[in-house]
Order: structure tokens, then sequence, then C-alpha cells
């Protein structure tokens, strides 16, 4: 099964992902996409991040090769958390179109083949304003055509506000 849980920034989706995981009773493995470089304030995230995770899950670092990732730790007892694709997003956007092209395609390869259960992890972009410049434009529309896609290929689906997640699509669990 695959899931997709959708949100704005600080809405609970990713905490709502850990929860499945931790529900599920399965062996997890949770897919970090995040990259930190010289920033103080995405590190705190990202401490935060693994101080909510039980110890004994597993921990992937993705910021590109995403498909890769899934292909090498997707298993029928398994849980693949992702978390998150906008985050991806913004780091294949910014390795260029070539880049970009082939890690989007390896992707929807890797869920297409994906055995087991894979909980991904997004926000939400394209309730707000039309951004200024063309690069943020496109990071909105990229976004919204990913989610679009990527629900097709999910069997549930979830928005989180404020902390309380909603079933879209599928059966909640």
């Amino acid at each position: 099964m695959h899931e997709l849980i959708l949100g704005g920034a600080r809405s609970g989706k990713s905490g709502h992902g850990e929860a499945l995981a931790m529900q599920s009773g399965l062996e997890v493995t949770y897919i970090a996409t995040a990259q930190v470089y010289n920033d103080s304030e995405m590190h705190a995230r990202i401490e935060a991040h693994r101080l909510r995770r039980p110890a004994h899950w597993s921990l992937e670092e993705a910021p590109l090769a995403l498909g890769d990732a899934i292909d090498r730790h997707a298993r029928a007892d398994r849980l693949l958390l992702v978390d998150c694709l906008t985050l991806w997003l913004t780091n294949v956007l910014l390795d260029g179109d070539e880049r970009f092209d082939h890690e989007y395609g390896r992707l929807l390869e890797a869920l297409d083949e994906a055995p087991g259960r894979v909980v991904m992890v997004s926000n939400e972009v394209g309730q707000g304003i039309v951004p200024m410049n063309a690069l943020s434009r496109r990071f909105v529309d990229e976004a919204g055509w990913l989610h679009q896609t990527l629900v097709l290929r999910c069997q549930r689906v979830w928005w989180v506000v404020a902390g309380l997640p909603q079933c879209l699509k599928g059966e909640p669990t």
C-alpha cells in the first residue's frame, strides 16, 4: 500500500506519518530528503525529527536519488516513511533539468514496483499567492503536478490540518 500525506507547514503531517509507521507493526525505514548545508535552523528541524523517531528505525538519507533508496529498502514486511517530497523536489530542481527528469522518473518507477507500504509526506504549497520569481513558480507547479501524479498511485491519501488527519482517498486506518 502506498500513502501520501499532504498538509501545510507545521500542520502535523510528519507526526501523522510517524504515527502510521509506529502503528503498522512493520519494520520501518525512514527516508530523509533534507540537506543541511550551513543552515542552523534546518539542522535544528532535522534534529527534532531525529529525536522523535524510535531508535530501532533505520535511516536512509536520500536528498536526490529517492527512487534508488525506495528500490533498496522496499520489502513486503517493511514500511518506508519518506519525509518529505517537497524537500526532495527542491533538491532535484536545483540540480538541473536533466537530473530532475531522471530522478522524477526513477521515483515513479520505484513506487510502481515497490512492495510493502510506502508512506510519503509532502507540503501542499499551491494554496497561496502565485510566487513572484520563475523558480518559485516552477516549484509550486511541479509540486502540484507531482501530488496529482502520486495520488493516482496511492491507495490512501491524507490531508492534515492543525494536527487533524482527514482521509481523502481510501479507508482510514
